[in-house]
């Protein structure tokens, strides 16, 4: 798909590094098909060490050349770089930008003629390729060129398509999602060893436990209820703890935690 393609990076922060390593990971490009640029010069040697055949070049040389570009600053630093790239960037390139909170809509407005816009929003966990990222096209981009921005992401996880204006939700449920689950992760451990457990030991059990029930959902397509009650014994001991969870309110608490950090998400973004 990206064969004679050249691609470019601006912003070599850690998920535009998490994305570039992926991509050469699963060898959906070569090293000389990259053009990468950022404003931390440090950042750049580290990148050349690892990568000698990634090309440096500044941004506006970089947004002219290439065919997809890669928006990977700040969401603050996003509208500053698109006024300086207004002259550069052209309607036969294909734009990805991984800036939260940053509309497609308000890409556009910064450039010149319709540009294609994809709008992507990855978790943390894609650093072990394991990430989730969902895609919202702008009002120019293609179904192919979800697609595209769909394949270079999935060198680092799962992708979802849905429309713009769930990107809230999105930033609730999976972007601020693995925070959640490192609380859970770390409430397990904590009440194995309130048991007298060791906390390497606990910590092992209850991470091996929430992936392998994460991995058996993903490739059975089981509903969770039904997977619940595969393990849910009458009198036993999970209906047990089946029942000291609903008398905690987990359920409506994890929701509210979404809620909440949707809502955060909007008021960033400045929708509310």
């Amino acid at each position: 798909m990206f064969e004679n393609q050249k691609i470019g990076l601006v912003g070599c922060g850690k998920m535009g590094t998490i994305l570039l390593s992926g991509m050469l990971r699963n060898r959906l490009v070569a090293e000389s098909q990259i053009r990468v640029a950022d404003v931390v010069k440090e950042r750049l040697e580290e990148i050349h060490e690892a990568y000698p055949d990634i090309v440096q070049e500044s941004n506006q040389p970089l947004a002219r050349s290439v065919d997809i570009l890669i928006l990977a600053v700040k969401p603050q630093n996003l509208p500053e770089l698109l006024n300086e790239l207004t002259e550069d960037i052209h309607s036969g390139q294909l734009i990805v930008s991984v800036a939260a909170g940053i509309s497609t809509r308000l890409i556009e407005k910064h450039l010149s003629g319709p540009v294609r816009v994809v709008r992507a929003m990855p978790n943390t966990p894609a650093l072990v390729g394991e990430g989730v990222t969902a895609l919202a096209a702008g009002a120019y981009a293609t179904q192919k060129d979800v697609e595209t921005v769909a394949r270079l992401f999935e060198a680092v996880g799962l992708t979802v398509k849905i429309n713009e204006n769930l990107m809230d939700a999105v930033t609730g449920l999976s972007g601020s999602g693995p925070g959640y689950v490192f609380v859970i992760l770390e409430a397990l451990a904590d009440a194995g060893v309130f048991l007298g457990l060791p906390r390497e030991t606990a910590l092992k059990l209850a991470a091996q436990t929430l992936l392998g029930s994460a991995k058996l959902y993903l490739r059975t397509g089981k509903h969770p209820g039904e997977l619940k009650d595969m393990v849910t014994s009458p009198g036993g001991t999970t209906i047990a703890g089946l029942k000291a969870l609903e008398e905690g309110r987990l359920r409506a608490t994890l929701m509210t935690a979404v809620e909440a950090a949707t809502r955060r998400s909007k008021v960033l973004a400045g929708d509310e």
